[in-house]
């Protein structure tokens, strides 16, 4: 049997276009951690800050004025070194370095092609 994980800090990363909306499930992510005991952390520009390690510490403050704005306030960007076995494993490295349990990904169907990318290296079937 292997050993449960215990998930005490969550990731948050839009990748892709940017679109209406996406403050607000960060900020639904966000509020909704904090309050269940969480620590989050925003990657800023999607799959491509994950390897880069462009992460910073989110909490309820840092959201409170978001929902107004457009678009994303952790921007996205499209990576192509993010979609190598290298660049997964560099993002994966990165997650081990902030002590990022789970990613929670906000996008499009890229956008879960690699978190579906991200998983596959972590818990291989």
């Amino acid at each position: 049997m292997s050993e449960e994980k215990i998930i005490r800090n969550i990731g948050v990363l839009t990748s892709g276009g940017d679109a209406p909306g996406m403050n607000a499930a960060i900020r639904a992510v966000v509020r909704s951690s904090v309050y269940y005991g969480y620590r989050v952390f925003g990657v800023r520009r999607g799959f491509h800050g994950l390897w880069r390690g462009d992460i910073e510490e989110l909490n309820s403050r840092s959201v409170s004025e978001t929902l107004q704005r457009g678009g994303t306030f952790l921007m996205t960007a499209r990576s192509k070194t993010f979609n190598t076995p290298e660049g997964v494993d560099k993002a994966i490295e990165m997650c081990r370095i902030f002590n990022i349990d789970a990613v929670v990904t906000i996008g499009g169907d890229g956008t879960f092609r690699g978190a579906l990318d991200l998983a596959a290296r972590v818990c291989p079937l």
